[in-house]
């Protein structure tokens, strides 16, 4: 078994200490430039949707352990849920991991950044939320929610917050020192800066609106304030290093250098297929093959590489960021960039990183 993990930042800054400008002459006049330090293997970067298999990991520990099931109803665990009787009751544990839960956006939290350090707030807003379709209907992917409802669910299970859950239990067993879903308090907020290209960066023309949400997901998530809140579907901090030794464990069977997490019947039931939706509004029309917290390969169209055997599964993130594992191949990888690309850009750099790293390794 192989894991890789790299990183790429154009730049990054620390917004505690901020460096003193230099000087250097420019084609015309001089021009003043912050000098910033260089990324290192263990320079955090934020993770964006890539925090999601660590929201699931804990969900899938907790599963391992015999306190919840898969096809256990939430309100099993979770009563204030939904109301007896209701359809929002039939919402188990599989359709949330699977993404069939029906409550795939929920703006009075995705749109509330004030609350996202709050979990008793977000709890009392998912109480209140009403279903988009019926429960197990069909796989449309839960950007934010994912992570509302599973924080929660390992908060009324085991009585912690996931992102101490998830410390205790997942990072700090597997030696991923570095990796917290919301940056710990006591922590310097040393994250990589996040960047929108400039215009001068990209391969194709942008479209206003498109450029303009690069930057607006830059400032939000360069914020102290989201990186210290609890996001588990957005706001993982970590470094490729880290990612690679999670996935490597799972490629192992749920264990990784005399380290044991997960079952191997665990690992199979969770990234074994679940569901499969040709075009998925959420992810602008894309299909999409669901396990119970990952993304399958398979598809032309993949993030993995067209050359990623069916039953590679990971996920990605805003910006290329992208963690796989391919038991085909035996081979781990993560990537991490602080650049938020367009889509077609995003997907392409993933796609040749993945089929560069399977060509030369596997």
């Amino acid at each position: 078994m192989r894991w890789i993990g790299g990183r790429y930042s154009r730049r990054w800054a620390r917004r505690a200490r901020p460096p003193s400008p230099a000087v250097r002459p420019g084609p015309a006049a001089n021009r003043t430039v912050r000098a910033v330090p260089r990324a290192t293997t263990e320079t955090r970067h934020i993770l964006f949707s890539a925090t999601k298999p660590y929201a699931a990991a804990s969900v899938h520990l907790l599963a391992d352990r015999g306190e919840l099931s898969y096809d256990d109803r939430i309100v099993e665990h979770w009563s204030a849920f939904a109301e007896a009787g209701s359809e929002k009751a039939a919402v188990t544990v599989r359709h949330l991991l699977s993404h069939r839960a029906g409550l795939s956006q929920l703006p009075a939290i995705d749109d509330e950044p004030s609350i996202w350090g709050d979990p008793d707030a977000i709890a009392r807003r998912l109480e209140a939320a009403d279903l988009e379709y019926a429960p197990g209907e069909r796989a449309q992917y839960h950007i934010l929610s994912f992570g509302w409802l599973t924080g929660e669910l390992v908060r009324q299970v085991t009585g912690r917050r996931i992102d101490r859950f998830a410390r205790e239990e997942l990072f700090e067993p597997l030696g991923m020192d570095r990796t917290h879903i919301g940056l710990p308090a006591g922590d310097p907020d040393d994250v990589a800066t996040l960047v929108g290209f400039e215009p001068y960066d990209q391969i194709e023309d942008p479209a206003p609106a498109d450029a303009a949400y690069n930057q607006q997901v830059a400032e939000q998530f360069n914020s102290e304030a989201v990186h210290r809140a609890v996001v588990p579907a957005a706001n993982g901090v970590g470094t490729a290093g880290d990612m690679a030794r999670f996935y490597a464990c799972l490629l192992n069977g749920g264990e990784l250098e005399g380290t044991r997490l997960f079952s191997p019947e665990t690992v199979r039931e969770w990234t074994s297929l679940e569901a499969e939706r040709e075009s998925d509004p959420v992810r602008g029309g894309s299909p999409g093959r669901f396990s119970l917290g990952f993304f399958l390969g398979g598809l032309v169209h993949s993030s993995y590489g067209v050359t990623a055997p069916p039953s590679t599964f990971g996920h990605g993130g805003l910006g290329s960021i992208m963690g796989w594992a391919d038991p085909v191949n035996d081979l781990a990888f993560a990537y991490v960039t602080n650049g938020i690309r367009d889509g077609y850009e995003h997907g392409a750099r993933a796609t040749i990183a993945s089929d560069t790293v399977r060509h030369e390794l596997g």
